[in-house]
């Protein structure tokens, strides 16, 4: 591990993030995971399909 990320982890134990920081990360996170489910359960539109191009030589 690169010596920068205890550094980091140090600093995080002294001063932990604020709860809105921590409501704002998990918030996002519900909404990744909200769109992958949806796009599991529904597919993906024909507009949103890669056209996969083949190449002859």
């Amino acid at each position: 591990m690169n010596p920068r990320w205890f550094m980091r982890m140090s600093r995080w134990a002294r001063r932990p993030p604020s709860a809105k920081r921590v409501k704002l990360v998990f918030f996002v996170l519900a909404i990744c995971l909200l769109l992958v489910v949806i796009e599991k359960l529904f597919g993906t539109p024909d507009w949103m399909q890669i056209e996969r191009l083949r190449f002859r030589p």
